[in-house]
């Protein structure tokens, strides 16, 4: 018993030595992860305290524990709600368009850059293309909106110029997710290739070397080197995004929006809005929201799960 004990106290010791010496030796890289941690603990952790909502019906005078316990009302609520499939078509569409078009864009961009010789003009370019990153969403919507003007419009003065009519984009409802995409492709497109140009320089020189002793034209070393080479980046963040698909930005929606086009443009954040903040029911408005994360994490685990069985990369 003695023997038993020692035996535990001694591994113990070793595990806290072993924990004390990790953290000597890395005590910097601690402290800059720091900032980071608490981040996460203060707003993204302790507010899911208010989850509980969901299944109350909350009042702002009685509080958190003392609104009555309603269940699963919410819910029930939402999926009976005769906006329900509308709002997850407008949803999903919009984020599977900025998936399918969105995604390749920062990759093709990354590799064209990566072609480029001339330093100066790389890096004019990715100065050029990252700057719409730091715009914010309400500079980004009043210039789509300015631009697109039937009276003064940029885009319309020039379509008069051709001898057409004006159009009136912004009011048209089949035209709201073509602009939506475009507007985020260029704002992101020059950001998201920071990631692939870091994966590009992990890529082998050599290996370019021997394609070229080979006889590989630059398609084909771009193909069988490039891609390859950059592959976990891609599936990564690929996981990522459709894991986001549902989770569409409510800013540029809401400030691009107007009850002409909500046949197309009014999505699941910009009803929980309305719901929410605007006649004040919370419980219902996190209701939704929850559901939402639900089926967010059901495309990302599911994605993963599909990548972890088609390839040697996943996220866990």
């Amino acid at each position: 018993m003695d023997f038993t004990s020692s035996q535990g106290d001694v591994r113990m010791a070793s595990s806290s030595s072993r924990f004390r010496r990790i953290w000597q030796n890395n005590i910097y890289l601690w402290l800059l992860f720091l900032p980071c941690l608490l981040y996460y603990l203060i707003f993204r952790y302790a507010p899911m305290f208010g989850l509980v909502i969901t299944f109350k019906d909350y009042n702002l005078f009685r509080g958190v524990w003392g609104s009555p316990w309603v269940g699963l009302k919410y819910y029930r609520l939402f999926l009976n709600n005769p906006d329900f499939w509308p709002l997850m078509k407008n949803t999903f569409l919009l984020g599977f368009y900025k998936l399918v078009f969105g995604f390749p864009a920062p990759i093709l961009l990354a590799l064209l850059l990566n072609e480029l010789r001339k330093a100066t003009m790389k890096r004019f370019v990715q100065t050029v293309s990252y700057l719409p990153h730091f715009i914010s969403n309400v500079i980004v919507a009043s210039m789509v909106i300015m631009f697109l003007s039937p009276s003064g419009g940029l885009i319309n003065n020039m379509i008069e110029w051709f001898g057409f009519k004006p159009i009136n984009f912004m009011n048209e409802p089949g035209m709201f997710r073509g602009i939506y995409v475009v507007s985020e492709i260029w704002q992101h497109i020059g950001w998201e290739t920071i990631i692939y140009l870091a994966a590009l320089t992990a890529v082998d020189p050599q290996l370019y070397e021997a394609a070229s002793i080979d006889g590989a034209s630059r398609m084909r070393k771009i193909w069988h080197v490039t891609l390859p080479g950059i592959s976990p980046a891609i599936v990564i963040t690929l996981i990522l995004n459709i894991g986001q698909v549902l989770e569409i930005g409510f800013e540029k929606v809401y400030l691009m929006q107007n009850p002409a086009i909500y046949d197309t443009a009014d999505i699941i954040s910009t009803y929980v809005y309305r719901v929410g903040m605007e006649q004040g029911n919370f419980s219902y408005g996190s209701a939704i929201d929850l559901f939402m994360g639900i089926i967010c994490f059901i495309f990302i685990y599911g994605a993963n799960w599909i990548s972890r069985r088609a390839s040697e990369t996943s996220l866990w």
